[in-house]
């Protein structure tokens, strides 16, 4: 079912609100001050760092924690350091991927990818900085006075960033483009789960930690953060196939030209959106199951969302 106009704009309201909300924070964490026990901020590094970070980007991880959160009753600084840190990671795994031995890509939203508007060196830094710097802002007690939270976030953070998330899934990725055999659907699915669908899960996950979610909540609200990862992969493997450099704000065409494993190469256009719009239906489905709507109506609006972006 469609939501109301008015839905609609409250939506987008929303959306904007986050997107504003992780610029602003995004800016004061990467000012040119000092932290406590940092010797120095490298003009140049840091300049990459905000570049790489800063003036684009839809944040829908960051409007996904501000939301689950929002959802659970809790707002403020703290969420907002958490969605930060995530966008942080985001944005690292972007520049990292752009770069010659990963996709070699010369565009990124709409202008030049990191290491086009530095060198390869410094993008290679600017991305370890964002990553490191994640971590700094969930540990710290200025997100939130519960030490164990903070180490809950950072172990979940952790998980789904690395070997066994978002880090490994692009090795598979990688691994996929000169493999023997096309992969299968089962190893594209596990493949698109860590590569895509850990970030964008964690976004969730760690809304409703810092909303105390019950376990009820947290397990409905997981399953949900799993079908919205899933069909926002397949979403943009479709808008890959079919959509224009201009639009999209980086290269079209790209993972078709490198025979990258995608459920658009494997079964094909229709069968793709048929399963995209299957995956927002089981999003939907799952918010259903924490007991809290009609408040859920933002994050069920996120998952058509997802699905119907041309960009």
């Amino acid at each position: 079912m469609n939501a109301s106009p008015r839905a609609d704009e409250d939506f987008r309201h929303r959306l904007d609100f986050a997107a504003e909300a992780t610029e602003a924070t995004l800016a004061g964490l990467l000012a040119t001050q000092r932290l406590p026990d940092e010797i120095a901020r490298p003009s140049r590094l840091l300049e990459a760092m905000r570049y790489a970070s800063l003036g684009g980007g839809k944040r829908l991880r960051p409007f996904l924690v501000i939301e689950t959160a929002r959802l659970l009753g809790v707002e403020g600084t703290g969420v907002l350091r958490v969605a930060s840190a995530l966008e942080m990671i985001h944005c690292y795994s972007l520049v990292h991927d752009d770069l010659p031995a990963m996709d070699d890509d010369d565009l990124r939203r709409g202008r030049p990818t990191c290491h086009k508007a530095f060198d390869e060196a410094t993008a290679i830094l600017a991305g370890d900085g964002l990553l490191t710097y994640a971590f700094d802002v969930v540990a710290d007690a200025a997100t939130h006075e519960d030490p164990t939270l903070r180490a809950d976030l950072v172990l979940a953070l952790a998980r789904a960033s690395g070997l066994g998330g978002m880090v490994g899934g692009q090795a598979l990725d990688l691994a996929a483009e000169i493999a023997a055999r096309p992969l299968s659907q089962a190893e594209i699915l596990e493949m698109q789960a860590m590569k895509t669908g850990a970030l964008l899960r964690f976004a969730v996950d760690a809304g409703a930690m810092l909303g105390r979610a019950s376990p009820q909540q947290s397990s409905a609200l997981t399953a949900y953060g799993k079908a919205l990862g899933a069909a926002f992969q397949i979403a943009d493997d479709i808008l890959d196939a079919e959509g224009d450099t201009v639009a999209l704000g980086k290269r079209a065409g790209k993972d078709a030209a490198r025979g990258k494993a995608t459920l658009v190469s494997l079964l094909g256009l229709e069968a793709a959106r048929k399963r995209c719009d299957q995956l927002v239906e089981e999003a939907t489905q799952a918010l259903d199951k924490t007991g809290l709507k009609p408040a859920t109506q933002t994050l069920e609006q996120a998952a058509r969302f997802v699905a119907a972006r041309r960009n």
